[in-house]
């Protein structure tokens, strides 16, 4: 893993010193002229067939290292948001100095062809791509992508910091204002990490916390709380009179204290004043706080057009190393909210200190529509991206401190886990990454997607899963604790591990292996279960028995494990595992790299399994009635991946045909686990059968399941020393083993001769059950595969009660609920249908004015011939629809059969009768039979249900919860001043400007009286 990550390390640093030497080489040309390859306009043609402008012929070819995406990696292409013109000079100076990385990219990308994309972010706001790819506006035509806002930029661009937004909600900020201070404070949410830390307080005659829970305290920027933040902003209302000195003086206060008990990012500190400039008393504050040392710079955004206060906003940026602004639009707040990262980023400029920086996981949402992120989950890319700082190293800039931008490289976290070695870890073993913040990487339970409807979507706080929430039975957090600190070490835990969707539950004990990655933020873990990943079965064949047998056509190997590596030469990649293996053993690549102590692991098991193959069809043939095949296929997986399966029916009669398919992840080897029919068994006493009842086509299919899975494990000993080697089963259909089933109830043995009663009699309720409780056979159909408590509560209550079950508690921690039903004021405007009408007139109105008020101003900002460049208008936040799913925590309950108990009588007194029963296990198996008297109505007992409800934290635990500081390890980098920085580099008035008319006509939207619209 250090290896491939460091080789990527090596080619971000080849782009920066290319990017430097180019910037350095290259003079400011104010009228130049230059053609690029615009990823929007690529290929694209007019009415008359010919080439748009900056829409050359840009050859693209379908690429499999590119997840088939049609790619150029001869050349890079150019994005840039809509809001940003594309010939601007300081664009088109940028891009054409930036040209001279596309061979760096090739170069890179040959010496390392595991590479994925390469890029270089612009201060500027362009984006150049390697390979070069066409972009796809979204449905509205808008580009929203805009890199200076994606986290691996703002992280490379700027050390940690501490931020106190303080906003102005008096009286004066009211309509439009209010709108762009809100916009504001979203927009600056966004240039936040988990390296950061952030607090908001908005002042009028008081101050008040927008969330009264953080009162006093910084909490850590992730995305959990920014969100949280966004939604508190949208709700924010006008009132009173501004008074500024109690809201600076507390911002201070906040950040001292913090900085004084080492709490916090421990590194720069800022603060963001948000006002309309009716300031006073600030002086004082600044004085006492602040002076003479500065620690904390002052950021002051002027809302609004009015210039009458620029000012005194101005000083009090220049004065407290900061940045003026003047935010008069919507469209405005991008660029002028950037600015502060500009001036954070001076001292590490200056020091020209090349920081590597590593980010959390996050999808892969660059070149793809944003819808592309909603398909199938095997479409989903959880990347981290490798990132460094690109400076200006002229001379006559130096003081000035100028970014250039940021280069970066992404590391698919899908290949980085491939190289634990899936086959070494066990049946239940795996590996997993946390970063120095406690958030997972990756990890088997990582859950980043659910369902909404047909479509798979992002969880909210997918990339903000803490190791405690995945790892949840570490109650002490030992194993947290010694993670982010990048101890190396170990230590066993007792741990329970959901299986089947959490229907069911494996008791396992653990020990975890852990150590710190080189140079990276990264932890890596190991997990080994006890009883598997101790021994191993190894044995010796010939290479040419073996390949005689691995070529066998119904023999597959797990495609996600690396048995050779494919993805470095470009010939390679359209091999699968199989082919390779087979080119590697046979000589005809021997150029290849793989596993050889995998692949003696793969030619033994191909050897001793083949005549299971032979058994398989000699079966099949002697069921030659068509009627009698009562099974649909035959299967065994072996610890090294190898899977053989023999279908006994026609593959279109195969009752499920998801199952040991692709579609079906749970049937099969993956990188995260092996299949659910071998961990069930090997967990199983040896010649114990488990039973597994499927649904036909999968969870999703109407009604009662058709198909029954039956495995085993194959343990090996030798010399005292015991190997799960192997799993086998079958599927068979559900009918014949319910014909099965009833025909043995009515046999009492050879001697008895038929039984007195059957399970068909009237007078007996015959169930067969798994040890999870879940029904296989019943006399009505629609009870199968259901839970045994849904069907009779009160057998179920009297089993739990009896001590035949216990019932588990299992905590799900990436969950997703429905949330509360909380209406502000929905209902008011039923009071009044004109309060109503007049409330939406003065809304539409309000739209309407603010759209025409934002194409005036673009429009006099670039009225000197920039008409291409067109305005991207939305609000920061919409109304959230109350069905919207929301990050939750739940508890459910898992059922489990003591195996100690394993036969049980008993009677249920049920009011006016009694039901007695009678519990049986079958013998070397998963299941137990109950027999029941099916006269007596128990429906006074409630079901007992395998529901999972959400945990509710009242208030007081709620806010202690989000207040927590969780234990992190702050980034080792830190830039927060430098003395030879240009403090007076600190901002200027907007030139912006719109035509009077429009200017007025907002007032026109509040000129209704306010009493009618309460």
């Amino acid at each position: 893993m250090e290896t491939m990550l460091r080789r990527k390390v090596e080619a971000v640093q080849n782009l920066v010193e290319a990017a430097e030497e180019a910037d350095l080489n290259h003079e400011f040309n104010e009228s130049l002229v230059f053609d690029y390859y615009n990823s929007v306009l690529i290929n694209e043609k007019d009415a008359s067939g010919a080439y748009v402008e900056l829409g050359a012929e840009f050859i693209l070819e379908a690429n499999a290292h590119f997840s088939d995406l049609l790619v150029n990696t001869s050349l890079s292409s150019v994005q840039l948001p809509t809001d940003v013109y594309n010939k601007d000079p300081d664009i088109l100076n940028g891009i054409y100095m930036s040209e001279a990385l596309n061979p760096v990219f090739v170069e890179n990308f040959q010496r390392d062809p595991t590479l994925t994309w390469q890029y270089f972010g612009s201060s500027t706001g362009f984006f150049r791509i390697y390979p070069g790819i066409k972009w796809t506006p979204d449905e509205n035509g808008v580009i929203t992508f805009d890199c200076r806002n994606r986290g691996w930029y703002i992280q490379a661009a700027t050390s940690p910091k501490d931020v106190v937004i303080v906003v102005d909600t008096s009286g004066s900020m009211k309509g439009l204002r209010m709108t762009i201070a809100k916009h504001t404070v979203s927009t600056i949410l966004d240039t936040l990490g988990e390296n950061d830390f952030v607090n908001i307080i908005a002042y009028n005659d008081y101050i008040h916390y927008i969330e009264p829970c953080f009162k006093g305290i910084l909490v850590q920027a992730d995305r959990d709380n920014r969100e949280h933040f966004k939604q508190l902003v949208d709700e924010l209302m006008v009132k009173g009179v501004g008074v500024v000195d109690r809201a600076l003086s507390e911002a201070f206060q906040i950040l001292q204290q913090f900085q004084e008990a080492g709490q916090g990012s421990l590194c720069s500190q800022a603060i963001m004043l948000i006002t309309d400039g009716a300031v006073e008393d600030y002086e004082p504050v600044l004085e006492k706080y602040n002076w003479p040392d500065r620690k904390v710079r002052v950021f002051t955004y002027l809302i609004g057009r009015e210039v009458s206060f620029a000012d005194r906003m101005k000083w009090i940026a220049c004065n407290n190393k900061g940045y003026y602004t003047q935010i008069s639009t919507l469209a405005d707040a991008q660029e002028n909210v950037m600015e502060y990262l500009h001036v954070l980023s001076r001292p590490m400029v200056i020091n020209h200190d090349h920081d590597v920086t590593w980010t959390e996981a996050y999808m892969d949402s660059k070149v793809r529509p944003p819808a592309t992120l909603y398909l199938q989950a095997q479409s989903l890319a959880l990347l981290t991206t490798v990132a460094m700082p690109v400076f200006s190293k002229k001379n006559e800039t130096r003081s000035h401190g100028i970014l250039l931008g940021v280069v970066g490289s992404d590391v698919a976290l899908r290949e980085l886990m491939k190289r634990a070695p899936r086959y070494k870890l066990g049946v239940h073993g795996y590996a997993f990454l946390n970063t120095n913040n406690g958030y997972i990487l990756s990890h088997p339970d990582l859950r980043p997607l659910y369902r909404e409807g047909k479509k798979l979507k992002p969880k909210p706080n997918y990339n903000s899963v803490d190791l405690s929430e995945v790892e949840w039975e570490d109650q002490a957090g030992t194993l947290r604790t010694a993670m982010i600190n990048g101890e190396t070490g170990s230590l066993s835990m007792d741990v329970k591990v959901p299986l089947d969707r959490g229907k069911r539950v494996l008791f396992l004990t653990n020990d975890y292996f852990f150590t710190d990655i080189s140079d990276t933020p990264f932890s890596l873990g190991v997990v080994l279960s006890h009883g598997h990943g101790e021994y191993i079965l190894l044995g010796n064949t010939s290479v040419k028995e073996g390949l005689h047998d691995l070529l066998h056509p119904d023999l597959s190997l797990a495609g996600d494990w690396i048995y050779c590596v494919t993805d470095i030469d470009p010939d390679h990649r359209k091999l699968s595992q199989l082919e390779a293996v087979v080119r590697f053993l046979t000589g005809q690549d021997p150029a290849l790299e793989c596993d050889e102590e995998l692949l003696q692991e793969v030619l033994f098991d191909a050897v001793v399994t083949a005549p299971m193959e032979a058994y398989w069809t000699a079966l099949a043939l002697n069921s030659s009635d068509e009627s009698e095949r009562v099974v649909d296929m035959a299967f065994l997986g072996t610890r090294a991946g190898l899977l053989r399966s023999s279908l006994f029916v026609g593959s279109e009669k195969v009752s499920d045909k998801r199952f040991l398919t692709p579609a079906d992840e749970a049937s099969m080897f993956t990188l995260d686990q092996f299949p659910l029919w071998y961990r069930q068994a090997a967990e199983q006493p040896p010649g114990s059968m488990v039973f597994n009842l499927r649904s036909a086509e999968g969870p999703e299919s109407a009604g009662a399941p058709e198909v029954v899975t039956v495995s085993t494990a194959v343990a090996v000993t030798v010399d005292n020393r015991t190997a799960i080697a192997a799993a086998v089963g079958v599927q068979m259909r559900m009918e014949f083993l319910q014909r099965t089933f009833w025909a043995a109830t009515r046999q009492c043995g050879a001697a008895e001769g038929p039984c007195p009663e059957s399970c068909q009699d009237s007078d007996l309720d015959c169930f067969v059950i798994d040890s999870n409780g879940f029904i296989l056979i019943s006399e009505r159909p629609q009870e199968m595969g259901r839970f045994l408590g849904e069907v009779d509560g009160a057998l179920m209550t009297q089993l739990l009660g009896m001590g035949v079950f216990s019932q588990v508690t299992m905590y799900d921690y990436q969950a997703m609920c429905k949330p509360s039903t909380h209406h502000h004021s929905a209902s008011q405007p039923l009071v009044s249908p004109v309060s109503a009408l007049l409330a939406a007139t003065r809304w539409l109105v309000n739209e309407l004015l603010l759209l025409l008020l934002e194409w005036s101003t673009w429009g006099s900002r670039h009225w000197d011939g920039r008409a291409e460049a067109k305005a991207v208008f939305h609000h920061s936040h919409k109304h959230k629809k109350q069905d919207v799913l929301q990050p939750c925590d739940t508890a459910y309950p898992v059922f489990v059969h003591q195996v100690a108990v394993q036969e049980a009588n008993g009677i249920i007194e049920c009011g006016g009768c009694q039901k007695t029963f009678v519990m049986q296990q079958i013998p070397a198996s998963n299941l137990l039979l109950l027999v029941t008297d099916p006269t007596c109505d128990c429906s006074i007992f409630p079901p007992v249900l395998q529901e999972a409800t959400e945990v509710k934290y009242n208030a007081t635990v709620k806010c202690d919860r989000m207040r927590s500081q969780k234990l992190r390890r702050r980034p080792d980098a830190c830039h927060a001043f430098h003395p030879e920085e240009n403090a007076q580099d600190c901002g200027g008035t907007s030139d912006t400007s719109a035509s009077l008319p429009l200017l007025l006509l907002p007032l026109g939207a509040w000129v209704l009286p306010p009493q009618l619209l309460r």
